[in-house]
């Protein structure tokens, strides 16, 4: 991490934060973090993204962060020049659409699925990209104040699920940093009530559709519904007793969009993601967790069963896994 690159490469430029699409609270937090942390050094910053703010828990930190963002069918005046900072996602990911600015400088705390050539880049793999952002305010000695503070720690707590998932060191050490300024009532407050009537109807359909093979476990909803919910139900079917990987799906603009949750230490979900939905559509993501989707224009290649084809898909990449994994014990036995 160079932040006086970064903070050079900007002046003098009107500057966009993108989000990946349908943003969550980690994205939003960190793309607010970073617009307060380069005004700080003289760069004003726009936060976009494409989609909607679909969870309430991400409307209700909005609301309490005083956040501004902008969905880019409301933004008329982007051009070409313009700069863009990609946050929480990179350039020629699925769920990162493509803006008519110049994407210059991403940070993100995603595995590379498809490498891009930026002027400035901070990639990490850790379990929150607001840690990433928390670290540019130590490293540099930038004034932190309670409200961004707050804002950041509620973005790591999100991301990881309260450190239990996907969490590193230096998660760990940037929660300490944060700690001791931000408003820890307001972490409290933004992590009750966020659950919406209707989302009861999206759990009760997977449960309704759970189907457990040995420790893989696939649930599907039969209706569009927020990223955010379907991550949760992924959480929520990792949580039985007999499930260490489970993937999530729902409709979503005539295809699927994906969660996918693992806890055993052989399966990589964001590789096992990628490679089931290769030629259906796209995915990946981290060890413990991963998203994808299926085009809506490669829906016909699941054929008259399409929970059962995607089920084989996923299925077959991970027995080929245990297969590798018990032939690797055989030999070294």
């Amino acid at each position: 991490m160079n932040w006086i690159k970064l903070v050079e490469l900007l002046k003098g430029h009107k500057v966009y934060l993108q989000t990946h699409n349908f943003p969550d609270p980690d994205a939003l937090a960190s793309a607010y973090g970073m617009q307060v942390f380069l005004k700080a050094h003289g760069v004003d910053t726009t936060i976009c993204y494409a989609g909607e703010i679909e969870a309430n828990s991400t409307k209700k930190m909005m609301e309490v962060f005083h956040i501004e963002a902008y969905e880019i069918n409301d933004i008329d005046n982007m051009l070409e020049e313009d700069y863009i900072v990609t946050i929480d996602g990179q350039k020629y990911n699925s769920n990162l659409t493509d803006f008519p600015g110049d994407e210059v400088a991403c940070i993100d705390h995603h595995p590379t699925l498809k490498p891009c050539s930026y002027h400035y880049s901070d990639l990490r793999i850790c379990g929150a990209c607001a840690s990433i952002v928390a670290n540019y305010f130590k490293e540099s000695d930038t004034t932190l104040d309670v409200n961004t503070a707050t804002a950041l720690l509620y973005g790591i707590k999100m991301d990881t699920d309260s450190f239990n998932r996907g969490v590193t060191d230096f998660d760990i050490e940037m929660f300490s940093f944060l700690h001791k300024i931000a408003d820890n009532q307001t972490i409290i407050t933004l992590s009750h009530n966020n659950y919406e009537i209707q989302d009861l109807y999206a759990y009760g359909e997977a449960i309704r559709n759970i189907k457990i093979y040995d420790n893989v476990g696939f649930a599907s909803i039969s209706f569009d519904c927020p990223d955010a919910l379907v991550a949760m139900i992924s959480d929520f079917i990792l949580g039985l007793d007999v499930v260490e990987f489970a993937v999530v799906y729902a409709v979503r603009n005539g295809g699927y969009k994906f969660s996918v949750r693992n806890e055993t230490k052989y399966y990589h979900a964001g590789t096992v993601t990628s490679r089931a939905l290769k030629d259906i559509g796209d995915g990946g993501g981290h060890f413990a967790m991963a998203g994808g989707i299926v085009f809506p224009e490669k829906m016909y290649l699941l054929g008259d069963h399409p929970h059962f084809e995607i089920q084989q898909l996923f299925m077959n990449i991970l027995n080929s896994i245990d297969e590798e994994v018990a032939s690797s014990e055989e030999t070294e036995g």
